[in-house]
C-alpha cells in the first residue's frame, strides 16, 4: 500500500504572492479546455509514496508530461531526478512550482495538514488540481477549498480511486435496480497485519535538517524541534496526518455513497483504541464506527452503517469490503468483485402456539393451512439460494482509471467525478469519526449543508 510522501510550507508565508486572491469575489473562470494533441503538463507537490505513485500514474496517461518536482527532503528531489531526468524541475518551495505558467495541473501529494492550504493556492495560481485523499485534514477547511475551485473553473479531484472502480460501480447499479429491495444496514472494513500497513515506513539514514526544511513541513502544525520519525512516519500523528479515518474510512465511505448515491450521514459515533502499535504514535490503531444515514424526509435512519479498521487483525493479508444488507438480498465487494446472495422468501411466517389451550391450537392449525397449505417434502420444493458472482476484467485498474479520469476532464471540459463536494461530503464524515473518538462524543453532521454540530 502507501508509503511516505509529503510536504509543507509556513502558514504566513503561504498568504503571499500566490494566496493573496484566495478570498476574492472574482466570478468563476471557465475551464480552460486542452485540446487532444495539446501535453497536459504537470507537477508533483509531495514525492513520498503517494506523490509519487500518483505521478507514475499520471504519466501511463498519454499526453502528460511532468515538468516539475517539490518535496522538502532533499533525498526525494534527487530520486525525481534519477526517474525522470535532469531536465525536471525541483524545488522545496511549492510556490515555486505555482508560479510557473508552463504546468497546468499539480498532484498534492502532501501529508494532510497541508491539503487545504495547496489546494486553495493551485486554484487559485489557475492550475487544475489532484489532491490525495482526505482533501482536507479537518471539516473547518472544506468549504474553503469547494469555494476556491468554484471561483476558478478548474477540474479539481480527490485521489480516492474507489469511486472509478468497476466494482462499485457494478454494486450501484445492481442497488439501483432493486437487486437488494431497501437496504437497512451496510458494513465495511479495511483490516492489516502488517508494520508497514501500519504505517511505520523506512526513515532514510541520512535523515537530517541539512536535507530537510522542517520548518516548511511543520507549517501551521504546533512548533517541534527536528524529529525525523514525525515526517516520515507523519500519519501516526495528530498534528499532520487523519489517522485511520481519514486515511482509510474515507475510503469507504467514498466507495459507499458512489454505490448507493449517498450524500452522507446525520450522526457518527466512534470508539476504539491503541491496541498494539505503541510506537510514540498517537492515534488509534483499532478503530470502529457507526453512522446513520438518513432517508429522503431526514427523520430517520434509512440505513446504519459500521465501519471498522484493525492494524492487528491476524489475516494474512490485507482485508478489505463491504457487505449490503437488503430487504430482498446481500451483496458483499471488495476491488476484486462482487458477490450478490439472493436467498428464497418464505413460504410460509410459521407459528409459535405451543402455550394456547389445546383446543385454540387446533383451531389455529386449520385456519392456518387453509391460508398455508403444507407441501409434501420433495427434492422438487426445495428452493435453492440463488448466487451471482460479477468480477471485473483482469485489466482493470481503479487507481489508473482513476487518474484517466482527471485528464480527461481537464481535456474535455465539465466536472469531476470526485470534485470538492463529493470529496468533503466523504472527508467530513470520516474526520468527525476522529472528533467522535477523542472527544468522546456523538457527532451530528448535516450532508446536504455539509456542516457539523
Amino acid at each position: 500500500m502507501k508509503t511516505t510522501r509529503r510536504h509543507f510550507l509556513k502558514a504566513a508565508g503561504v498568504a503571499g504572492v500566490i494566496a493573496g486572491a484566495s478570498h476574492s469575489k472574482a466570478a468563476p473562470q471557465a475551464a480552460q479546455v486542452i485540446s487532444a494533441n495539446d501535453k497536459i503538463r504537470i507537477a508533483t507537490i509531495g514525492f513520498g509514496g503517494m506523490g509519487s505513485g500518483d505521478t507514475r500514474f499520471a504519466l501511463n496517461v498519454p499526453g502528460v508530461e511532468l515538468v516539475a518536482v517539490c518535496d522538502i527532503y532533499d533525498g526525494r528531489l534527487a530520486r525525481a531526478r534519477e526517474l525522470y531526468g535532469d531536465r525536471v524541475f525541483t524545488t522545496r518551495d511549492y510556490r515555486e512550482i505555482l508560479a510557473r505558467k508552463d504546468i497546468d495541473a499539480v498532484i498534492i501529494g502532501t501529508p494532510d495538514h497541508w491539503h487545504a492550504r495547496i489546494s486553495i493556492d493551485a486554484l487559485t495560481a489557475g492550475k487544475h488540481v489532484y489532491c490525495e485523499k482526505p482533501m482536507v485534514k479537518s471539516v473547518s477547511e472544506g468549504k474553503a477549498v469547494i469555494e476556491a475551485q468554484q471561483r476558478s473553473g478548474k477540474v479539481f479531484q480527490v485521489g480516492s480511486q474507489y469511486v472509478s472502480s468497476l466494482v462499485y460501480q457494478k454494486a450501484r447499479d445492481l442497488i439501483k435496480a432493486g437487486a437488494l429491495g431497501e437496504i437497512n444496514m451496510v458494513e465495511a472494513w479495511l483490516d492489516r497485519n502488517t508494520a508497514l500497513g501500519a504505517w511505520q515506513y523506512t526513515i532514510p539514514p541520512d535523515a537530517s535538517p541539512s536535507n530537510i526544511d522542517w520548518d516548511r513541513f511543520l507549517g501551521n502544525a504546533p512548533k517541534r524541534p527536528f524529529e525525523p520519525i514525525r515526517l516520515f512516519r507523519w500519519r501516526n500523528y495528530q498534528d499532520y496526518g487523519t489517522a485511520v479515518a481519514g486515511d482509510l474510512f474515507v475510503h469507504l465511505l467514498s466507495g459507499l455513497h458512489l454505490a448507493t448515491n449517498s450524500i452522507g450521514p446525520s450522526r457518527v459515533f466512534a470508539t476504539g483504541g491503541l491496541r498494539y502499535w505503541k510506537d510514540g504514535r498517537d492515534v488509534p490503531d483499532v478503530m470502529l464506527a457507526l453512522l446513520d444515514y438518513p432517508s429522503a424526509a431526514g427523520r430517520h435512519p434509512e440505513f446504519n452503517l459500521a465501519l471498522r479498521v484493525n492494524f492487528k487483525s491476524s489475516v494474512a493479508q490485507e482485508q478489505f469490503g463491504f457487505r449490503f444488507v437488503g430487504s430482498e438480498g446481500v451483496m458483499t465487494t471488495s476491488m476484486s468483485g462482487i458477490t450478490l446472495s439472493t436467498p428464497p422468501k418464505e413460504t410460509e411466517p410459521g407459528y409459535t402456539i405451543g402455550t394456547f389451550p389445546k383446543a385454540m391450537q387446533e383451531a389455529y392449525l386449520r385456519q392456518y393451512r387453509q391460508q398455508y397449505p403444507q407441501r409434501k417434502a420433495t427434492v422438487e420444493v426445495m428452493i435453492p439460494e440463488k448466487v451471482e458472482h460479477y468480477t471485473p476484467p483482469r485489466e482493470h485498474d481503479a487507481h489508473q482509471d482513476h487518474h484517466r479520469a482527471f485528464y480527461d476532464t481537464i481535456r474535455a471540459g465539465g466536472k469531476s467525478i470526485e470534485d470538492a463536494v463529493f470529496g468533503f461530503r466523504a472527508a467530513g464524515p470520516a474526520l468527525l469519526a476522529n472528533v467522535s473518538y477523542f472527544e468522546r462524543r456523538i457527532c451530528t453532521w448535516d450532508p446536504e449543508t455539509m456542516t457539523a454540530g
